[in-house]
């Protein structure tokens, strides 16, 4: 039989997990709430990506806001536009100005940077009244999602010509062995052969609702809490001896492992072959951009990394295939050793308007810009 005592034992242990509880939910609602009013980054809300919708792109016409780190620093606001790119532009398909399309990842979609600042902005604005030029661009976007997009911006849009970045993570990453991206056309092993692929975006409700959450985008976006937890992982490993210091050039590990560079490999040899395929333009209208180390002194320490055996890989054979390709390293480097200038923020790898700057100059300079401006 319960004695008189009990219910007030119960009631007394309710109360001691209850006001905790409802005290972290009462702080979470007024963090959500103060952050609501502050620069917290945007989420870029992808749309579903299937085979009846086969391109990559976001929900289209939003503003944007995308901030830097713990004090939201680094505000840049813009547009996600008709089409569901960061462009301020929106895309029209009948304009009779030849069409200029810059394809690439982060370093394309440059949300750290303002729109006038990129290098699609600043071309744009060089050759206003004789070209258009329109960005196809997401972050994680590999080599073989940069072929989706420029099918994309040639058969839809009437493209003259196609510039394509290429940076550090684009080689092994556009393999599906390596990392699956929703939403992004992957290259996978089919009987011995690569073959394209579409990685279905299903974005279901915990996405949005995450999206939805000014506090939850803090965290993800501006903290990089999961980059957070994965550095701890790796320092309790260290610690305890399970594991090595993982090294980083241009944005990669820089292991250059048999099996890597083997496979690696292998997909810039399927990127060419169909390049020509799913492409309808002449190669002298297609322009390669390659990113690289920018800095003298990590040039000399990155020999024999990935991204140098890649990189290298790369422009090789885009020339030797009658491609014209702008290597940036020696144009970085020059301009570091000469000024000092930098071209990234201090907190992030991406270009800052001065690296999109460079890059902009370098491609007006071009022969394939030079044969379709007017």
């Amino acid at each position: 039989m319960p004695t008189s005592t009990e219910p007030q034992l119960r009631h007394a242990r309710l109360l001691k997990i209850g006001v905790p509880v409802v005290t972290v939910l009462v702080m979470l609602l007024l963090l959500e709430g103060f952050l609501r009013f502050m620069p917290v980054a945007s989420a870029a809300r992808s749309a579903a990506v299937n085979q009846d919708n086969p391109v990559f792109h976001f929900t289209p016409n939003r503003t944007f806001v995308h901030s830097m780190g713990w004090d939201m620093h680094n505000v840049v606001r813009g547009r996600i536009n008709n089409e569901g790119f960061f462009n301020d532009q929106d895309y029209v398909r009948d304009d009779p100005k030849p069409l200029l399309a810059i394809v690439g990842d982060s370093y394309i979609e440059a949300k750290v940077v303002p729109y006038a600042d990129t290098m699609q902005g600043r071309l744009a604005a060089r050759f206003s009244g004789r070209l258009r030029v329109y960005s196809f661009a997401a972050s994680g976007a590999p080599l073989s999602q940069y072929l989706i997009w420029a099918r994309h911006a040639v058969n839809e849009f009437g493209a003259k010509a196609i510039v394509i970045n290429v940076v550090g993570n684009d080689f092994d990453e556009s393999l599906s062995a390596y990392r699956v991206g929703p939403g992004f056309w992957m290259y996978h092993n089919d009987g011995g052969a690569l073959k394209l692929r579409l990685t279905d975006n299903k974005p279901g409700w915990l996405i949005d609702l995450l999206r939805g959450s000014a506090l939850a985008r803090y965290m993800i976006v501006n903290l990089h809490i999961h980059d957070t937890i994965f550095r701890m992982r790796w320092l309790a490993e260290w610690i305890f001896g399970r594991a090595n210091a993982t090294e980083f050039f241009g944005n990669t590990e820089a292991a250059a492992g048999a099996v890597r560079v083997r496979d690696s490999l292998a997909a810039i040899d399927a990127f060419f072959r169909d390049l020509p395929e799913l492409v309808a333009l002449p190669r002298e209208n297609i322009l390669f951009t390659v990113d690289g180390f920018r800095y003298p002194p990590i040039i000399e320490a990155a020999r024999g990394s990935y991204f140098d055996i890649m990189r290298k890989a790369f422009l090789a054979k885009a020339k030797d295939l009658g491609y014209e390709a702008i290597d940036l390293d020696p144009v970085f480097a020059a301009r570091n050793a000469s000024t000092g200038e930098r071209f990234e923020f201090p907190d992030d790898g991406h270009w800052s308007g001065n690296g999109h700057r460079i890059a902009a100059e370098e491609a007006a300079a071009s022969g394939v810009i030079a044969r379709i401006v007017r």
